[in-house]
């Protein structure tokens, strides 16, 4: 990954530095605020006017974030005093009226958008007691939207199935039947041990619920005990097995009785998980209307909702706080974009991007003239560039909204097209995506844990993003001509085969919905 040279602790000095370039620079350990006089001044990008250029913009835009602001304020009223908010559950709520009044604070036209979340979610007391020949404590959290055990709870056998992969299961065979299994996991460190973590399941479960197993827990992926949530009910339904996640220490140690006395380790599992019906949820979107092109829209968004064990800091309280404070910033310098500029916080994003999805299929009318949705979703990680979804042909003109700020190392895109968070239903309708691609820094051991906290969050590192999120969408909305087109079904199709978009698709169990037009532009 690019890294970035330090900025010089001098004013003095870094004035005149800027005389001699006039590049802005990203200091990795220096925090004093960014000089207005160091971005790049020579591009002609993303023309708005004959006076308002990116790199003016930019150059509006850097001293705003990079100086006093109430971001930092409200990142820790969104997490220390609300904390934890999942989609459907009061602090949601709180959650909600928190992104209203922030957007109102900033200037910023706002108003919320409702649908209708399937169900609602909560844990209950999720035990589970060794019966023998060994006993000891161990301590888990139930999978999100998993569903409760029978009253009384569960008792069977724990069969070990190793990583579950086919043949894993394949040499289990019968005994899964009326089985708790015990899956293993290796210790999470990268993106792609991640995103492995929801491409495995869909198999195991699958497979588990074809053989009659009772429950399955799986290993945690990290060290010293640390609990953590996800769901592998990706569309808001509760799952078809008790599922839960054991501390990787005890899930280990439970996995090395059952291998000291095979066929003997009985437990009872009790997760009394409390789930309720279709509840309305909302989305909360803010707008800057275009001065030119006001029925033409360039979305900034990110998710609002997070599991609850920790307070959803870094997943994805800094980028809600983002998203307000990049809104806030345009208002501030006075220039009016020529199309208009939606910042949307959605909801439900946890449970398989619903509050997103819901957006799509409210907007379906409008999708032609969305020309581009930017989200940022991986926590304070350094950026990169963006993951334009499959899209080469939209790189040269993202690379011009961010030539003023070329030396940022942050120009740099990916074509890829995943599944992950809420670009996803207006990538599979053909609208110009950009997700921005960041380093894990502390991103991965916090993931969805009890450790999730704002003391995790560089304000720095959050406001330069903050930076490029504002000048991204600025750029784009200010361009003469549109970014890049909506793709037909067609194209798509040849997109979800050349990414590897299919297989993902097809491993997480939304491909029939595809195929069918349920979910993405109608064939």
């Amino acid at each position: 990954m690019p890294r970035r040279t330090i900025l010089l602790s001098s004013l003095l000095l870094c004035l005149f530095v800027s005389l001699l370039s006039a590049s802005a620079q990203l200091p990795q350990q220096q925090k004093d605020p960014l000089n207005p006089a160091q971005v790049t001044k020579s591009s002609p990008a993303c023309s708005v006017s004959d006076t308002s250029t990116c790199a003016q913009a930019a150059a509006k835009i850097l001293p705003i974030v990079m100086g006093p602001s109430p971001m930092e304020e409200n990142l820790r009223r969104l997490t220390d005093e609300i904390g934890g908010r999942v989609t459907g559950t009061p602090q949601m709520a709180k959650a909600i009226e928190w992104g209203v009044a922030a957007f109102r604070s900033a200037g910023i036209d706002v108003h919320t958008e409702k649908y209708t979340l399937p169900m609602t979610w909560s844990e209950g007391d999720t035990r589970l007691e060794l019966l023998g020949p060994v006993k000891f404590p161990v301590r888990m959290k139930a999978e999100g939207w998993s569903p409760a055990t029978p009253a009384g709870g569960i008792e069977a056998s724990v069969i070990d199935v190793g990583y579950g992969t086919e043949d894993d299961l394949a040499k289990a065979g019968a005994s899964m039947k009326g089985a708790i299994l015990l899956v293993h996991s290796d210790i999470g460190s990268t993106w792609a041990d991640l995103f492995n973590e929801y491409l495995r399941p869909p198999m195991i479960i699958g497979r588990a619920v074809k053989e009659g197993a009772t429950a399955i827990l799986w290993i945690g992926a990290r060290e010293k005990l640390l609990l953590y949530r996800h769901t592998n009910s990706l569309a808001g339904e509760i799952d078809k097995i008790p599922q839960a996640v054991l501390a990787r220490e005890d899930g280990l140690r439970l996995a090395r009785t059952v291998a000291a006395y095979p066929g003997k380790v009985r437990v009872r599992l009790d997760m009394p998980n409390k789930i309720g019906g279709p509840i309305e949820q909302q989305n909360v979107v803010g707008e800057i209307r275009g001065y030119e092109k006001p029925d033409e829209i360039v979305i900034l968004g990110a998710h609002l909702d997070s599991w609850e064990l920790g307070t959803g800091a870094l997943d994805n309280g800094c980028n809600a706080a983002l998203v307000i404070e990049a809104a806030r910033a345009i208002k501030a310098t006075g220039l009016l974009p020529r199309r208009a500029i939606r910042f949307v916080l959605f909801s439900g994003e946890e449970q398989g991007t619903i509050g997103s999805f819901e957006y799509v299929k409210a907007h379906r009318a409008e999708l032609d003239k969305i020309r581009a949705m930017i989200t940022y979703g991986s926590g304070i990680g350094r950026v990169t560039g963006y993951s334009l979804g499959g899209r080469r042909d939209i790189e040269a003109g993202v690379r011009e909204v961010l030539n003023p700020l070329e030396s940022w190392g942050a120009n740099t895109h990916t074509y890829d097209a995943s599944f992950g968070t809420d670009n996803f239903d207006f990538m599979l309708e053909g609208v110009p995506t950009l997700v921005a691609n960041q380093e894990e820094a502390n991103y991965l051991p916090n993931y969805h844990a009890a450790s999730d906290t704002l003391d995790k969050v560089d304000m720095r590192e959050l406001k330069l993003h903050t930076v490029l999120a504002a000048l991204t969408a600025w750029g784009i909305a200010g361009r003469a001509e549109p970014l890049g087109k909506r793709l037909t079904r067609a194209e798509l199709d040849v997109l979800v085969k050349e990414t590897g978009l299919d297989q993902q698709l097809k491993l997480l169990g939304y491909w029939d919905a595809w195929q069918s037009g349920q979910r993405g532009r109608k064939p």
